[in-house]
Order: structure tokens, then C-alpha cells, then sequence
């Protein structure tokens, strides 16, 4: 599912916005490029802290969109910046090992923020 170009803009720095809504209200958070990682060829673990909203709103509707870029990678125009919408289905996990693996990584964080991805569109 994970092109080479999506996995080259997520091996650079960049923003990407979490998206969930729930109650007629949508909510969007946003962490680092760096802070992907990819398991497997249809998940993505991204650790949370706060993300407090964000989980709420999952577990009313756990549909989320993630929006992911980089100005480093040369898009779909030839011009400088690449992006991507993923679709997927998220849960926050509290142990494990995934959890744990996490944890050893980013000490910082409370949860993980688990998606599991139903779509990846380039959007530049």
C-alpha cells in the first residue's frame, strides 16, 4: 500500500495533520514526518501525548484523515513538494509491545495512535 514516494516524504521532515470528527464537529492535531513509523505495509504507530480530543472523537468514530508532505521531495508537477491524504481507521493503545517499542523511541509519549490505512492518495 506504501508507495516508494510516500515512504520518501515521510523520510522527511515535514507536518502531518490527524483528522477525526465526531458529534458534528471535526478535530485536527498535528505531529512531525518523523514521528511515522511503519510496522507493517498497512499501519502507521504515531505516538501521542495530548491527543486527548483526538481520542474521544475515535472512539465515537474511529475514521480519520492524515495529511502528510514535504517541500524536500520533488512532487507529481516536477516541482519541488510532495504530499499525501491517507484514509484509515485509528485506535489509541496504552500496552504492548508495539507499545513498548514505541515508548523505547519517543519517551515522551502517553499512547500510540495506531492507523490502520484504507487509502493513500498524492495530493502534490
Amino acid at each position: 500500500m506504501f508507495k516508494d514516494k510516500f515512504l520518501e516524504v515521510i523520510g522527511k521532515e515535514g507536518v502531518v495533520s490527524i483528522v477525526s470528527c465526531a458529534d458534528n464537529e471535526a478535530h485536527v492535531v498535528n505531529t512531525w514526518n518523523s514521528y511515522l513509523v511503519k510496522p507493517d505495509d498497512s499501519r502507521l504507530l504515531i505516538p501521542a501525548w495530548l491527543m486527548k480530543k483526538t481520542e474521544k472523537k475515535t472512539l465515537k468514530n474511529n475514521k480519520v484523515l492524515l495529511t502528510v508532505g514535504s517541500k524536500e521531495v520533488i512532487g507529481a508537477s516536477g516541482r519541488p513538494g510532495a504530499g499525501f491524504l491517507i484514509e484509515g481507521t485509528a485506535k489509541f493503545i496504552s500496552s504492548g509491545p508495539e507499545y513498548d517499542m514505541m515508548k523505547a523511541k519517543f519517551s515522551f509519549l502517553t499512547r500510540v495512535l495506531e492507523v490502520t490505512v484504507t487509502s493513500v492518495k498524492q495530493t502534490l
